[in-house]
């Protein structure tokens, strides 16, 4: 997908309970974003019946607030364990080529789009003009990824699986040559499941040490200005910042959740900048391509609109030392 018109306000979410009360609608869209992200769990189907799923879905749907956010707004997402099928799941789902399309229906993807031939929800989007070019690249951490097994021992909730992976063969190529390819100023990488935490015993990327390291790694190799890492599924806010796996800083900005939150509580998390959020909540990155230098501006808003978390950085900041980052619009597959 492409457009040319510059977008500046990029509102994401996850963990939305089609049963539960849905009071961030309507704040999210009083801030008029340009863009709405779904992270994943953004319904709790946790099924094998595709006729169940579906009806979940419908009802999601048929939600007043999130009805009219559609009518006004552009709507982009993936998906995490509860929407996918079950919980902590991966590509031991039986269904999952059915959930896929439910998934696709969901997201109002044309019956002869490429991915509906694809294993797996990952989709890459551009927006804006040369020199304000945003892309956002969403992964799909569920289709392909490596089983897990339960530690009743430790502190952790898995063993770690060493050589595990989490994106298969196909979307890991694909990656590099969405990353090889961009001309984009900001790179909004959006991966359900955290990627920078990687102390706290749930679901994670660090479950997968090696392809944990291998993203970093493809992020590192590509060369692009801008990247920032979209997740949720914690039931909690944050930013964190790894400061060694890129050639310059690398933020994870987590929103979570939409409809429920876990309990305030002290979460080990090294990377963290600014508090953990344990409330209702909604992300918004802002991009204000008109100051000098451009910035981006990273807050957790509330169900009152109120800002929870508030961390602004300069543009240039992100940029990797061969000073990459102007050019021209490409399209995307």
């Amino acid at each position: 997908m492409k457009t040319q018109t510059p977008i500046t306000r990029i509102a994401f979410g996850s963990c939305n309970d089609q049963a539960r009360p849905q009071s961030l609608w309507e704040p999210i869209q009083a801030v008029e974003p340009d863009l709405w992200v779904w992270m994943g769990d953004n319904i709790y189907g946790d099924t094998a019946d595709m006729a169940a799923l579906d009806s979940m879905y419908a009802r999601q749907r048929r939600q007043p607030g999130y009805r009219a956010l559609r009518e006004s707004t552009r709507v982009i997402g993936t998906w995490d364990d509860h929407d996918y099928g079950a919980n902590d799941a991966g590509r031991s789902y039986p269904r999952r080529n059915r959930s896929q399309a439910h998934f696709l229906d969901f997201m109002d993807v044309p019956e002869d789009h490429p991915r509906r031939k694809r294993e797996g929800v990952y989709s890459a989007h551009t927006y804006g003009p040369p020199g304000k070019l945003v892309k956002v690249i969403l992964l799909d951490t569920r289709y392909h990824r490596a089983p897990l097994t339960r530690d009743p021992l430790s502190e952790q909730r898995y063993f770690p699986n060493e050589g595990g992976d989490v994106l298969g063969d196909e979307q890991w190529a694909w990656l590099e040559e969405e990353l090889r390819g961009s001309t984009a100023q900001v790179h909004l990488i959006g991966t359900s499941i955290q990627a920078v935490s990687d102390q706290h015993p749930w679901e994670k990327w660090a479950n997968f040490p090696r392809a944990r390291e291998r993203l970093f790694r493809v992020l590192d190799r590509a060369d692009v200005p801008g990247v920032v890492l979209l997740s949720g599924d914690r039931h909690h806010a944050e930013l964190s910042r790894h400061d060694k796996a890129l050639d310059y800083p690398l933020y994870e900005f987590t929103s979570s959740g939409l409809t429920h939150h876990a309990s305030p509580g002290d979460e080990s998390n090294p990377h963290r900048v600014g508090p953990l959020v344990a409330a209702l909540n909604y992300g918004l990155v802002t991009i204000d391509w008109e100051a000098e230098p451009v910035s981006l501006r990273f807050e957790v808003r509330g169900i009152g609109n109120e800002t929870l978390l508030d961390h602004t950085l300069q543009l240039s900041a992100l940029r990797p030392s061969t000073g990459q980052g102007a050019g021209t619009v490409t399209a995307d597959p």
